[in-house]
């Protein structure tokens, strides 16, 4: 028995050898290895061929991409008075101030985002139906944001101020766009387009996280009013479709109000979109609760922390952590979701693609517009995709 141990000990096991296969191999293998095979590989790629071709002729030779260069201006902002553009404009700098103090600031995340703005400004810029003052507020974003970075690189003192800032971006945003008599006033029955779709999806997104977060902590809650309260706002929104919830804050919202007082209808949407999303965000922020071994509670008590420090400090951040790619996916979700506030009375992207399509001038052209639109939502879920795998890389989900 020895013997044979020892015989054992000095075999050397040979590492296992690493089968380099060239394409054609793999081809082969994998495409043609049988006369089935290689007849359904002919196929499939006759029809591909064909439909990519006939594709690609159709958008850079029959497409009548007029419709879009001739309404830009109504995709992008609706019926927005053309004089008060610039209040628009002068919205989109200070996002574009904050990017660039968030890039030199920051790095990472940020300077991703960073990039993401100077493609979308750079590509914007070379379109030949941009107007010149068009062309020249997006010159002006794009130097303000690579002046910006450089300059606050080795201003670290500035971070405090700049969330500050994030806060304030949105209120000073709606400010500029409506007036509220301190300049002429825009109602929000003639906002439209893009610049209507961003707006309630940041709304929606923004707000209905921390409702989420408490909901989710109210339906974990040991109290038994707080926790059926939470799970009965969470069932019924989640078994009741948008649509419904969006006439429902319609009609409902008016009633709670005392007399003479109204809430206007972009608001009430908003309102509609934020308590349904955050029936979703609460169930994704549940889920990441439950993934939390119970060995944190336990080293948390022993530490003696109280509870409300043990959930804030130790246990949400660590759920928040996990429930990332959910986070992103609702908001995702929500996003496109904003396209049935037409029904509502609210134009946005999608709705000012219906009211073109239906002008006698541009019939005909529902392929080109709703292609348009299709590139547009695919853009934006793309980039925040993107941001989400970054965040994952940086946080290291799932690498141990």
């Amino acid at each position: 028995m020895s013997n044979t141990n020892s015989h054992l000990e000095n075999i050397k096991l040979k590492p296992t050898p690493i089968i380099q296969s060239s394409p054609l191999v793999w081809l082969h293998k994998n495409l043609f290895s049988s006369w089935f095979n290689t007849l359904f590989t002919i196929v499939i790629s006759i029809v591909l061929v064909l439909v990519i071709t006939s594709s690609l002729r159709w958008v850079f030779v029959s497409a009548n991409w007029s419709v879009v260069s001739e309404n830009y201006k109504l995709f992008i902002v609706g019926q927005y008075p053309i004089e008060e553009l610039w209040r628009a404009w002068s919205s989109l700098t200070l996002v574009s101030i904050l990017v660039g103090l968030s890039a030199g600031l920051y790095k990472g995340l940020a300077r991703v985002m960073m990039f993401g703005f100077l493609l979308l400004y750079g590509v914007s810029l070379v379109l030949p139906f941009i107007a010149m003052d068009s062309r020249f507020w997006l010159s002006a974003n794009i130097t303000i944001i690579i002046a910006l970075y450089f300059l606050v690189i080795k201003m670290p003192f500035l971070k405090k101020f700049t969330w500050v800032l994030w806060i304030l971006a949105f209120p000073i945003a709606v400010f500029l766009l409506h007036g509220f008599n301190v300049l002429p006033t825009v109602k929000t029955n003639i906002w439209g387009g893009f610049l209507l779709t961003i707006i309630i999806a940041l709304f929606a997104i923004v707000v209905s996280f921390p409702i989420g977060v408490l909901l989710a902590l109210g339906r974990t809650s040991k109290l038994p009013i707080i926790k059926w309260l939470s799970v009965i706002y969470i069932e019924v929104i989640r078994g009741v479709p948008l649509i419904t919830v969006l006439f429902m804050a319609q009609i409902m919202i008016p009633l709670f109000l005392p007399s003479g007082i109204s809430v206007d209808n972009l608001i009430r949407v908003m309102i509609g979109l934020t308590l349904f999303n955050a029936a979703y965000v609460a169930e994704n922020i549940r889920g990441g609760l439950q993934s939390i071994p119970n060995s944190q509670y336990e080293a948390s008590k022993a530490l003696g922390l109280s509870t409300v420090k043990m959930t804030f400090f130790i246990i949400l951040p660590q759920a928040l952590r996990v429930t990332v790619p959910s986070m992103v996916g609702q908001s995702i979700s929500i996003l496109k979701d904003t396209t049935l506030i037409a029904i509502v009375g609210l134009v946005e992207l999608l709705g000012i693609a219906r009211s073109i399509i239906a002008n006698p001038q541009f019939l005909g052209t529902q392929m080109e517009v709703f292609l348009f639109i299709a590139f547009v939502f695919w853009v934006i879920c793309y980039f925040m995709s993107y941001m989400s795998r970054q965040i994952e890389k940086q946080i290291s989900i799932g690498s141990n």
